[in-house]
Formats: structure tokens, sequence, C-alpha cells
């Protein structure tokens, strides 16, 4: 009987392989599933960009062709396709415009990341030569771009005009863009470019009317009407006070009863309210306050009847319910302090403003204060439309716009539009390409190619053929038109200079950073491990 084979030293191979062949497999599903969310809303991109119909769970409707908000609404279960939704939020609050860019090229780019992994490219060197890449990217978009001035309006409004242009309000974009251009102006503090905050811009949505009838209000406006039926609605040289107590009888404590018994007591109680109140209405009217914004009050109503039946004779214009998270605002904007007691209600903490009247808009009315003394740097935009959801679009719009000028004015730099960036540092990347040596040489040259993907969605969602378009484009930047770009609206390559359409720098540049640093984080993941929680 032959020898049994001693097993000693023999290492189970299939052990090992299954071990390597996972990394893999969770890098490819995690590819496939950004890669997917990439594809859903590639076909909005750009002014001939298809719009996406969201039906939220609560059977509400809206239509919008934002990046940011399809991705935002999108139920995505797949922890590596969240990450292009954060990507793409990101991208809205660096920049504001550009979110649905920064998808696409994130999903080129894992595209050809899957390329060089089936090749047997290391994640690792992969995930280091797109950062040389990234950075090398940002640095030839800065020589394309060109310094603009703040003074410079028409520039401004051509930025702003290009970002509404792939919306739903593209055909008021020469209404919207100047509005957005001058509303940031307004807003920005000399000195303090980079910190330009869009709080202080407050865009009042009202329904009714058209896009076209969307203005820009220096002063307030407050979304509720006057109170009262006798009190005056228009009021000139206005003194303009705002408190936080309320103007009606006091409340006890916690859940206790007053219990009244007979008529002599209630005839007191009664006394002593009007004398309360009055007692607060003199006051009122000996600092000469003519308006009074009051405070919304969670416990009681902030004017009572009797109360408002008394500042109707003084000739008082009163605003109730002042929501809390408005009054920095308000503050901000007559440069006031809110009046926390009734003792410090004198004439000193007034604000004064020359016009004060109630206005009607559509079905609602406004009471809208201008001309006000010393007034704080904001501003107000009351945006209209026939029906909610062209009129949630066209605040949404109005938003990226802002963003866009927001842009400008922290980075005054600008570059053309039409994919003209993309093809132009598609070319010098291979160019780099085949001077670099390595894995660097593969990566530069997958990165180039992935760039191209910009241009090549915009000819497809304008219905031209994208091979040829690209083709050519690629054509007329190598013969050094550095400003040569897609038209949509010809259908073919033009000068898009000569066009206007321009985009600020640093929507591009973030883009291209942001999209590269969540490439690295998904092709760095080798595993996903559930935790119970």
């Amino acid at each position: 009987m032959a020898p049994k084979a001693k097993s000693v030293g023999i290492k189970p191979k299939a052990q090992t392989f299954k071990d390597k062949s996972k990394p893999t497999d969770v890098r490819l599903s995690n590819i496939q599933a950004a890669k997917a969310v990439s594809d859903a809303i590639r076909t909005s991109l750009g002014p001939r960009g298809m719009d996406k119909m969201i039906q939220a769970g609560n059977g509400e409707v809206s239509i919008t062709n934002d990046g940011a908000t399809i991705l935002k609404q999108m139920n995505v279960l797949h922890p590596a396709a969240k990450m292009l939704v954060e990507l793409s939020r990101a991208q809205d609050v660096e920049a504001g415009d550009g979110t649905t860019s920064v998808v696409v090229i994130a999903g080129a780019l894992l595209e050809a990341c899957e390329k060089l992994l089936q090749k047997g490219l290391h994640p690792t060197a992969i995930s280091d030569s797109f950062q040389r890449c990234s950075n090398k990217a940002v640095e030839i978009l800065t020589q394309m771009s060109t310094p603009i001035e703040l003074n410079d309006r028409e520039t401004l409004i051509k930025s702003a005009s290009t970002s509404l242009n792939s919306k739903v309000v593209s055909q008021q974009s020469s209404l919207l863009a100047p509005i957005a251009v001058d509303a940031v102006l307004k807003v920005t503090e000399p000195g303090k470019e980079t910190a330009v905050d869009l709080k202080n811009i407050k865009v009042i949505s009202s329904l009714g009317g058209t896009i076209e009838d969307t203005e820009l209000v220096d002063g307030l406006v407050f979304t509720s009407r006057s109170a009262g039926t006798n009190a005056p609605k228009r009021i000139e040289k206005a003194k303009i006070g705002l408190i936080q107590f309320c103007i009606s009888a006091p409340k006890t404590d916690m859940d206790h009863n007053v219990i009244v018994s007979d008529y002599a007591a209630m005839d007191r109680v009664l006394k002593e309210e009007r004398t309360y109140i009055l007692n607060i209405v003199k006051q009122i009217k000996k600092a000469g306050c003519n308006v009074l914004l009051v405070q919304k009050s969670i416990l009681r109503d902030a004017v009572s009847d009797l109360a408002q039946h008394f500042l109707d004779k003084i000739k008082c214009l009163v605003v109730k319910d002042v929501e809390r998270e408005d009054i920095e605002f308000v503050c901000k904007t007559l440069h006031c302090r809110p009046i926390a007691s009734l003792d410090h209600f004198t004439a000193e903490n007034l604000s004064s403003a020359d016009l004060v009247e109630e206005v009607s808009s559509g079905t609602n009315k406004f009471v809208k204060i201008t001309g006000i003394q010393n007034q704080g740097r904001t501003v107000s935009i009351i945006c209209r439309g026939s029906n909610k959801l062209v009129l949630e679009e066209a605040a949404r719009s109005l938003h990226d716009a802002l963003c866009v000028v927001r842009c400008l004015v922290k980075k005054r730099a600008q570059i053309v539009g039409g994919g003209a960036p993309e093809i132009e540092m598609a070319l010098q990347l291979a160019a780099v390409a085949q001077t670099v040596e390595g894995v660097d040489a593969y990566c530069f040259r997958a990165f180039a190619d992935a760039l191209e993907v910009i241009p090549s969605t915009l000819a497809e969602n304008a219905g031209l053929n994208p091979i040829a378009t690209v083709t050519e484009l690629r054509n007329r930047h190598a013969q050094g038109e550095k400003t040569a770009g897609i038209n949509v609206r010809k259908g073919a390559i033009t000068d898009i200079l000569a066009e206007n359409v321009v985009q600020p720098l640093l929507v591009s540049t973030s883009a291209i950073t942001l999209a590269t640093e969540t490439i690295r984080s998904i092709l760095k993941i080798d595993d996903i491990v559930n935790t119970f929680s």
C-alpha cells in the first residue's frame, strides 16, 4: 500500500484568491452605482437639456433641471451613489452653479478608472495621478481665464444670463440677470468681497402674475398684510418700531385658571385689561411711532382686538407675526435693535423711512418699506410666477444666478462656456501625457479623454452628432482657437465668446477639484462593512 502524501506546508490557494477578488468586486460595485446616478442626470446638462419631473412621497410634483435639486430629492440607497449626491451639494455650496456638470464629470472619471483598473493599475497609483491631473487642469483653466472688474456690470450680467439660459426660465434671462447682479452688488461690502452672504438677499415667492413681474426692492417687504381695518395703509415719513413683547392682556404662568364669580369682579378684570393696553398704546404714541412691527408670539395673540382698536385710533400701521428667523434681517435692514420691553420704547430706538405702504401683488398683499435711513446692506426680491411649479423653478434659477455673481465677486475671473474649457484641458493634458512616463502617462490620457464628456453631452442634448461635433471642436482648438465652443442655438462650432456665453472661473475649478476628490475617495474604498446601529 502506497504511503499517504504529507499535506504539511501546502497553502490553500483558493482562500488567497477569494480575498483578492473581494476588493475588486466592491470597487466595481461602487463605480457602477455612482455611474448610474451620473447617467440619470446627464440628459439635463446644458441649455438644451431635458427637465426632470420629481414626484415626492406626499404627491407633490416639481419640475427642474438643476442637478443639486434632482439629486437631493432622489431616493438613493447605495452608499457610493450617495457620495455623488453629496458632491453635487458641495458644488452647490461652493459655487452655486455647475451642479449637473460636476456629477457628469465624476461619472466620466469613474468610467476611466474602471478601464485603468482592468489594465491592472493599482487604485492608489491612479488616485495620486488623478490628483496631479486635477492640479494641472486647474492651472490650464486659470491661464485661459480673463480678469474682470466689479464695476463692469455688462460682463457680470452676461455670466448670470449664461447660468439662466440652461433653466426653464431661460426666456426671461434678460430680466432676471440684471436683478441678480444689482442684488449681489448691493450687499457686497467694500473690502469684504470674499464674504458675500446671500442671506442678506431675501427672495420672496408670490403666486400670481408672470415672471416678468419679478422686481428688486431696495428696502423691506413683509409677506403679511397690515393688521386692522381702519388703520392707515400708506404712511410717509414713518417712524418704525420693532417690538418683541405682546400688546394684549397678560396670561397666568403655567396652566393656572382665574375663576371670576361675580359681575363686579368681571368688570374690574376688563377695566384692568383696558388700562394695561391703553398704557402701552400711550407709550407708543408718546415715542412718535406710527409703524409697528410685532414679533410672532407662541403663547398668545401678539396684538389683541382691543389693542388693535386703540392703535387704529392713533393712526398706527401694524404688521403682526414677524417670524423669529426674520428678525435679524429686519434689524440689519432698518439699522435698529428689537425692543424687548415697554421701558425701552423711546424715540431714539425707532428707525425712520420715507414711505411705508400696503401694495397688492396678484392675490396677495404686501407691506413695503422704502427709503430707509441708514439702511444696512440688504435687499429684497419679489419673485412672481403664474403657477407653483414655475414659481419654484424661477426662485431656484434666481438663486443660481445670484451664486454665479457671488463667484465672480469672490474670484474676479471668467472663462468661456460651451464645452471650450473642457476640450482645451483635454488637449493640453493629452500633450502632458506624452511627456510623462509610467502610470502617469496612462492616467493623464484617461483624465483628458474623460473631460470630453461635457462637450459630447452638450452636443447630444442639443440633437447634434456628438462624435462629429467633438472631433471638429478638438480640431479647432488644436489650431489655436481657444474660444471655439458648441453653439447649441445655431447647431455649430462658433466663437463662443462672441455669443457672450461666459461663466465664472470658480465654477469650473471647483467642479474639477471636487469631482477628483470624490473619485479618489471612491477608489480608496475596498470593503463595505455593515454595523449595528
